[in-house]
């Protein structure tokens, strides 16, 4: 019998702030500004870990990790990522690839794509070949291209055997 396959789509949007620096993918990148959040607001994990259990129908980030929970007051995004990814694989699923995208006017994320990719393949304990980042602009407009946002989206591809 063939195996299965499901496809998860994450969304994240977090405020930016003056800060000093971003969390994104696990990787704090130097900037003026910073995202706002309940927990280290890292948006390109946040989309990943609703993806992922998005394609498993197994909730979302929100359910496992509300933000009325003081414990997730400043949690790191990537230790919710994993227990995500326990919870997917307890299912019987294998994450397959992302396909990644980070909205923000700035910083440039190619110069950190391959650093980023590295800690995701890292968090979930996968092949960097199975992810991929692009970045995309606001091109000055609204929210992200004002420097008021940044979002992230990712599809994920999950499979298991019949």
């Amino acid at each position: 019998m063939p195996p299965s396959f499901r496809i998860g789509l994450g969304h994240d949007t977090h405020r930016l702030e003056p800060g000093d620096g971003l969390v994104l993918g696990g990787v704090t990148i130097g900037h003026d500004r910073r995202a706002v959040g309940h927990s280290d607001a890292d948006v390109l994990l946040h989309a990943i870990t609703d993806a992922i259990l998005g394609a498993a129908a197994l909730g979302d980030i929100g359910e496992m990790f509300p933000d009325t929970d003081p414990a997730n007051r400043g949690r790191d995004s990537a230790e919710m990522l994993r227990a995500a990814a326990a919870r997917v694989g307890e299912a019987g699923w294998r994450i397959e690839n992302l396909d990644c995208v980070i909205f923000a006017q700035r910083p440039k994320i190619l110069p950190h794509r391959e650093t980023i990719r590295q800690r995701v393949a890292a968090v979930l304990g996968i092949d960097v070949a199975a992810i991929w980042l692009k970045a995309k602009t606001g091109e000055g407009v609204g929210p992200i291209g004002r420097q008021e946002a940044i979002a992230a989206e990712c599809v994920a591809l999950l499979t298991r055997d019949a």
